[in-house]
């Protein structure tokens, strides 16, 4: 099974007189990259956040958000008159450069970041616990809208596969006449520069061997079938993460198909190397938004 790298988990929930909200989305990222947006309340535990989501998520650009929101009960704030008096000359200031009345500097101040706090306000155990499953929650949300995203993602690589290994027995249907052209077309150039009864058939025959040995792609065709195995296999290994994986093999498909082009010497296998090559392209593409 696949996980996209995409998804987007929410849970919101009460507890005594706090109402806390926590929102999850990740994108596509090489490695795991976290932005985390919570209140002063959850700072001493920012660590733990940040192991938990690294530790259920693996990759991805993910970004968390999560708000403590008082319902209405009073509690006693502080204000931090120092940085109140740091914002009040360059609020001035850009108020004379304006032309802007200075009537309501002062409830303009107070509603600056960390000018007005609560006073030794902390999370108790069980506070911190509760928050704490409902990130989980809003983290398995998220997980199953990667798994569902997943599934799409899984259906088109296997599309993508099975129209290379199409591609491929068209090759195997070709091979047998490409022989018999490089043949010919090697007679009829003797025959039109040497002349029909001029050239020893015999080294003509050692040198056809040399050469189709030399383009013979009866080994690319073993490689590359067993690598199409493999990535089959791979889709319905049990790792979530394995996007990578799924990449190396992609790259030694197209290794194969490139090897498999440079030796074909023949439109018809060309013309099919062509459209593995389309197909292998857009698999490359959509494995980016693998975990």
């Amino acid at each position: 099974m696949l996980y996209s790298m995409t998804g987007y988990g929410r849970a919101e929930a009460i507890l005594k007189d706090k109402t806390c909200l926590i929102e999850v989305k990740s994108l596509n990222g090489k490695q795991f990259d976290v932005r985390l947006n919570c209140p002063s309340l959850l700072k001493p535990y920012e660590v733990e956040i940040r192991n938990k989501l690294n530790e259920a998520l693996f990759r991805g650009s993910v970004e968390c958000s999560i708000s403590i929101k008082s319902n209405g009960v009073n509690k006693p704030v502080s204000v931090n008159k120092e940085l109140a008096k740091s914002y009040y000359q360059p609020i001035m200031e850009l108020a004379n450069e304006l032309g802007i009345g200075t009537e309501n500097i002062l409830s303009t101040i107070l509603k600056m970041p960390d000018v007005v706090s609560s006073s030794n306000e902390v999370l108790t155990e069980e506070e911190w616990k509760f928050i704490f499953e409902l990130l989980n929650q809003a983290i398995q949300h998220l997980i199953k809208h990667r798994a569902e995203e997943g599934k799409s993602i899984e259906k088109d690589l296997l599309e993508k596969i099975i129209a290379i290994e199409a591609q491929q027995a068209v090759v195997e249907i070709h091979e047998p006449n490409r022989r018999d052209k490089i043949k010919d077309g090697m007679v009829k150039l003797l025959e039109q520069h040497v002349g029909a009864d001029k050239y020893d058939q015999n080294r003509l025959e050692q040198e056809l061997i040399y050469y189709i040995e030399k383009i013979d792609i009866s080994e690319e065709r073993v490689r590359l079938k067993n690598h199409c195995d493999y990535f089959k296999a791979m889709l319905n290994d049990g790792d979530p993460c394995k996007g990578k994986k799924l990449s190396f093999i992609l790259q030694e498909i197209g290794r194969e198909i490139n090897t498999t082009g440079s030796k074909a010497n023949d439109v018809d296998i060309q013309k099919a190397v062509i459209m593995m090559k389309d197909e292998l392209e857009k698999a490359k593409e959509q494995i980016l938004n693998v975990l």
